[in-house]
């Protein structure tokens, strides 16, 4: 549980040079007036900054600083997490961000970002997000839930029940799921083996008495028999790689081509050029009648000689440029072709590897039978020696089916997870099973409140309100008290499950301006009902405008106040 008990700012806002501070649980419940601009909400923004930093409102970071002293800005907040006490201390101006733990400052040599990281996930374990929703409920940043459309109101509850994270889930179960998969195969083989040398263990002890020389023929059949399989795979091996050869020597011209295509498309450049620059000169002989360079006159004798021979010059070019786009094609169908041949080849040489596979099984099994026959031929073990190797590798066996067992069992468990975390069907089914809870609290906290009406959403979030002989109404059809009343119960509905889902507990609840709304004196004294009822172990802070109504309701009360333009506690 995160136990805030002290909050202090300076320079922050429209606060002075002076710290504020207020003492978090001095009172069950306390008041918090002031006229506009006192800086009521500057609490809000100060708790915020120091534990994220960044302000609960949308105010930019420059906009923090107090204007008139323009430097000094510093934060501080204390609480406790267990048997530890925390202080949080940040600013501007200097910058400033310490994190200290039981009075000494938690080592700072990582950045400010992984600095950031160790508060939130390995102290306060409460991100921005559910801070928004749990600790501080701010009017100017609350939509009341039921005025958002179907698709917005899912879009909170999937926020709200921080589900993204089995996006996230997903992407590690699949390394899982390949490493269980391997370790199956692994767990197999080794479960063929064992059982392969508990059958000729037991065939050994039963056989000892017997003709050593006939166990010994019985295990060299068996040899025969894995060396004609390594036979039959290394003929079709001999068979891949002749066909393999030969589909290389089809493509033996590759490189050639390749280098012939670069070539054949340089020289199209050049010929492209060259067309240029005749289809240019040709141009300029038509339309010019003197140099003008040196301003000669051309003669027209010479100009038709000049056309004649550049024309004759580009039919000649033209025509071998097309001859060379056509050898270009003709290379590149043939490179295709090759390329096609290549994948051929990579497919045999895979069926290779694969043959090459089975030999090397082949070879053990062949290796331990050959073992097996040096310890048949060696006549000075005692029977009891024998057993006890017996006993060992049936226990080995039994550990490696039980091992096989866990596996597939951890499987089964992966594959159900697999399609847990679906997108299809991860979210519907968290959602199937928060919202009988929902509609449980929601209608608790309206009966709460005086307002008797059976609320219930379905699973796409549309309501269906029945009230007084069971008519059904909808969330328009209430007067705006009444919306009140269903949209606080939704509030604390949505604190509830934020709790519940991500195991957050705080003494700590600000709400800010919740009562200057359409909540009516009935409303408010049910909704304080609420909150004493349900903050029993909390301390709760209510920033309202409403002051003169609600001084005899709170334990405490705290007013704000501008005094020469800056901002404090009155006395």
């Amino acid at each position: 549980m995160i136990y805030f008990k002290y909050l202090r700012w300076k320079n922050f806002l429209s606060t002075g040079n002076v710290f504020t501070e207020l003492k978090l649980d001095k009172a069950k419940s306390t008041l918090v007036v002031g006229e506009n601009g006192a800086g009521k909400s500057t609490m809000l923004d100060a708790l915020s900054f120091a534990l994220y930093g960044k302000p609960f409102r949308k105010i930019n970071k420059p906009q923090l600083m107090n204007t008139i002293n323009q430097k000094g800005l510093e934060v501080q907040v204390e609480f406790r997490v267990g048997k530890k006490e925390y202080m949080i201390v940040r600013g501007v101006k200097p910058n400033k961000f310490e994190i200290y733990e039981n009075d000494k400052i938690i080592n700072q040599d990582a950045a400010a970002r992984d600095y950031q990281e160790v508060l939130e996930k390995s102290i306060l374990k409460l991100n921005h997000k559910s801070f928004s929703q749990i600790v501080v409920l701010g009017s100017s940043t609350f939509v009341p839930f039921m005025q958002l459309p179907s698709m917005h109101r899912r879009e909170v509850i999937e926020d709200l029940l921080d589900i993204q994270i089995f996006s996230t889930m997903n992407t590690l179960l699949k390394e899982k799921v390949n490493n269980n998969k391997s370790e199956i195969l692994d767990n197999d083989y080794n479960i063929n083996l064992a059982e392969e040398k508990i059958k000729m263990q037991n065939q050994y002890i039963a056989d000892l008495k017997q003709n050593t020389e006939k166990r010994v023929n019985e295990a060299k059949v068996k040899i025969a028999k894995a060396e004609k399989e390594k036979q039959d795979y290394n003929t079709l091996i001999e068979d891949l790689q002749t066909e393999v050869n030969e589909l290389q020597e089809n493509v033996s011209d590759f490189e050639s081509l390749t280098k012939k295509k670069t070539k054949v498309e340089q020289l199209e450049y050049k010929l492209q050029e060259k067309i240029k620059k005749l289809e240019h000169d040709i141009e300029f002989y038509q339309d010019h009648d003197n140099c003008p360079v040196c301003k000669q006159d051309i003669k027209q004798e010479f100009k038709d000689q000049t056309i004649e021979e550049k024309e004759a010059s580009l039919k000649e070019t033209t025509e071998g440029f097309n001859q060379l786009q056509e050898e270009w094609k003709s290379i590149n169908i043939r490179i295709k072709e090759i390329m096609t041949i290549q994948a051929d080849i990579s497919s045999k040489q895979s069926d290779i590897s694969n043959n090459n596979s089975h030999i090397n099984a082949l070879n053990k099994i062949i290796d331990s039978i050959n073992e097996d026959i040096s310890k048949i031929d060696n006549t000075d073990k005692s029977d009891e020696t024998d057993k006890k190797k017996l006993d060992t590798l049936q226990k080995a066996l039994v550990k490696l089916e039980s091992y096989k067992e866990e596996l597939i069992n951890e499987r089964s468990v992966l594959d159900i997870a697999s399609m847990i975390l679906k997108d299809s069907g991860i979210k519907t089914r968290i959602i199937k099973q928060y919202i009988p809870v929902m509609n449980k609290l929601i209608n608790k906290y309206l009966a709460a409140m005086d307002f008797f009406v059976d609320f219930q959403l379905d699973e796409n979030f549309n309501e269906t309100i029945k009230s007084r002989f069971r008519d059904v109404f909808s969330y328009a059809s209430f007067s705006e008290g009444e919306k009140m009343r269903i949209d606080l119960a939704l509030l604390f509905t949505w604190r509830a499950v934020s709790k519940l889902r991500n195991s957050v507990s705080t003494n700590l609840l600000i709400m800010d301006e919740v009562f200057d709304s359409s909540l009516d004196n009935t409303g408010t004294e049910e909704f304080l009902k609420i909150l004493n009822d349900l903050t029993s172990d909390t301390n709760v802070f209510i920033i309202s405008h409403k002051g003169d109504q609600l001084y005899d309701k709170f334990h405490s009360v705290i007013r704000f106040e501008k005094h020469k333009n800056f901002s404090r506690i009155a006395a």
